[in-house]
């Protein structure tokens, strides 16, 4: 569908009397990143994926400034409203998650809860942005050295040695994680991580605390760095709670699927 400037190559599962679900996927996702959780889900909600700017089949016409958070929230919210979907929960992973609190902390009327997996408010000082950009601007630079195909396998391979990811590469499907990742494009995920890395995203610490969304905070057993960034924000915001995944870093829908799915199930079905 096209918005504007954007082509968002999306898909939308199961019955649409079902409550709506939009899910986001982290940074060198696709539209498939939960297919795994959503067959598990099953008929319980109506589940709408997509690709974000930079990611899978989604196509963006106009200039960098549409890899935005703010710009994509905005088109985002034209999707939800071509679609005619007035509420919905929202989940989302890691950049899809930073984007997904954006959303949330903007648009409060869109959403009825919100589930972050391993997910920040951003860097809270100018300081703390301008080091994060500089270090995204190195990475971009290493996606783009990267375009050919086998170089491109080895950037993923040193992605995910990352401590936060803890024992992913052992996982059985990893090898096919990372195929689907090298569907990407490098000029577009560069993209992606220079206007909506986190050194970039606007700082949403201090809105935190004006949130009256109920949250989920994922974060996994593995990732220290998330497990405390995630009990300061349950700290800030009273309609907050945190939940710790047993054997799982930060890419937990992926690593332990089942409690994900059954953490989602529990916080959306119970009465706010």
């Amino acid at each position: 569908m096209i918005i504007e400037n954007y082509q968002f190559y999306y898909s939308l599962i199961g019955n649409p009397d079902k409550p709506p679900i939009l899910f986001l996927h982290g940074f060198m996702g696709n539209i498939d990143e939960f297919d795994k959780a959503i067959k598990l889900l099953s008929e319980e909600f109506y589940y709408l994926t997509l690709d974000l700017p930079g990611h899978g089949n989604t196509k963006v016409s106009g200039g960098d400034d549409c890899y935005t958070m703010t710009n994509t929230a905005y088109a985002l919210i034209k999707l939800l409203d071509e679609l005619k979907i007035a509420k919905c929960f929202l989940v989302g992973y890691s950049m899809g998650g930073r984007l997904a609190l954006y959303l949330a902390l903007h648009f409060p009327q869109r959403f009825l809860k919100v589930v972050l997996e391993s997910a920040s408010p951003g860097l809270p000082t100018e300081t703390e942005r301008l080091e994060r950009i500089k270090s995204d601007t190195q990475i971009g630079r290493k996606l783009i050295r990267s375009i050919a195909r086998s170089d491109f396998a080895t950037f993923l391979s040193n992605w995910y040695n990352q401590t936060i990811f803890g024992n992913l590469k052992n996982h059985p499907e990893y090898e096919h994680m990372v195929g689907s990742r090298l569907q990407n494009i490098p000029q577009e995920l560069d993209k992606s991580l220079r206007f909506m890395g986190t050194g970039c995203q606007p700082s949403l610490w201090e809105k935190l605390q004006d949130n009256t969304i109920p949250m989920l905070l994922l974060a996994g057993e593995y990732d220290q760095k998330f497990r405390y960034i995630n009990t300061e924000m349950a700290k800030i915001s009273e309609f907050a709670q945190i939940k710790i995944i047993s054997n799982a870093g930060h890419n937990i829908h992926f690593e332990n699927t089942l409690a994900f799915v059954e953490s989602i199930k529990d916080f959306l079905s119970a009465a706010s």
